[in-house]
């Protein structure tokens, strides 16, 4: 549905996205991560048609973005960063012309226009000028036209910027029910995104593909995969106890709060032998959890760590 192959973009000497390939199958939510200035929004106004890649190729649903741009158009709902639109239309003015532009016609048009404006709780605001709108319902507006002609892909970039706790939660229900049956790519450097939403996730940095896995995936190779922590009065004066156990490699006290974090051998599992000296301990305690690993601490270490190793080896191109 989306296939890139050494998608590369150059400004200059600057390589701001540097030979990306990644596909997209139909059905997944891919989120496309990385620190500000990693090349995000680049790839996808690449995929999108509106930058001209420096060399390498990119596909929707099969039509080249260069040489069939109309019908890759056609299969793309596209929202761009900062959800651009005219700010002297008036809600219902710029949807109804995007409805002419996609070549709505008749009973087609009205349908979407209303279906749109109802999914995303535009009634009120139908007459008012986009300029005059807080930054949370012109993003609620860019991501109308985006859906309006229901393509079969759909590319976000930052989708719920700006929005409040409930229009996030709400646009992220919207996203969750149309992946049922599109294909869409996310680009965020939201990790709550990914959790939120993605089934599989790419990280970039410095325009270079640096990981593409599963978020599970990924939170596996977190040193906190398999770890315990729990809060517990009196939970320090157990800390030798702790470090005996046979399966335990460390322990660690967050200073702030006293909690207590377990961390297991390679290939150990430490959850039920932890549970037992605790018990045995009498410690009557609160919020014990069994770690599925830290995504904000795989992000740090792929997009500095093994960015870093990667742009030295290539020289710094990157």
């Amino acid at each position: 549905m989306i296939e890139t192959e050494q998608l590369t973009r150059c400004y200059g000497n600057l390589i701001a996205v540097d030979a990306l390939s990644i596909r997209v199958e139909p059905g997944q939510v891919l989120g496309l991560l990385g620190p500000n200035g990693a090349g995000k929004s680049t790839a996808m106004r690449m995929i999108a048609g509106f930058l001209v890649p420096t060399s390498g190729s990119a596909r929707v649903c099969g039509h080249d973005v260069v040489k069939e741009p109309l019908k890759a158009k056609q299969a793309l709902g596209y929202l761009p960063e900062g959800a651009p639109s005219y700010g002297e239309m008036t809600v219902r003015e710029f949807l109804r012309f995007i409805v002419r532009m996609r070549g709505l016609s008749g009973g087609v048009g009205y349908r979407c226009f209303d279906d749109v404006v109802q999914r995303l709780q535009l009634e009120d605001v139908l007459g008012i000028s986009i300029e005059t709108l807080s930054k949370g319902l012109r993003r609620r507006v860019g991501l109308a036209q985006a859906i309006l002609h229901d393509p079969p892909v759909l590319m976000l970039d930052e989708p719920t910027d700006g929005l409040d706790p409930n229009q996030k939660h709400a646009v992220r229900q919207l996203i969750d029910v149309m992946a049922r049956e599109r294909t869409i790519l996310i680009s965020t450097h939201l990790l709550e995104e990914v959790h939120a939403l993605c089934n599989r996730v790419v990280i970039i940095a410095r325009g270079r593909l640096l990981a593409d896995a599963t978020p599970a995936e990924l939170e596996q190779r977190s040193r906190y995969h398999g770890a315990v922590s729990f809060s517990a009065p009196g939970s320090a004066m157990s800390q030798e106890m702790l470090g005996r156990l046979p399966q335990v490699e460390s322990i660690e006290i967050d200073p702030l709060d006293g909690r207590i974090t377990v961390f297991p051998k390679p290939g150990e599992r430490i959850l039920e032998p932890v549970e037992t000296l605790l018990r045995q301990q009498g410690l009557e305690v609160s919020e014990i959890q069994l770690e599925r690993g830290r995504l904000d601490e795989v992000f740090r270490q792929i997009t500095t760590v093994e960015c870093g190793s990667v742009t030295a080896a290539s020289g710094g191109r990157a």
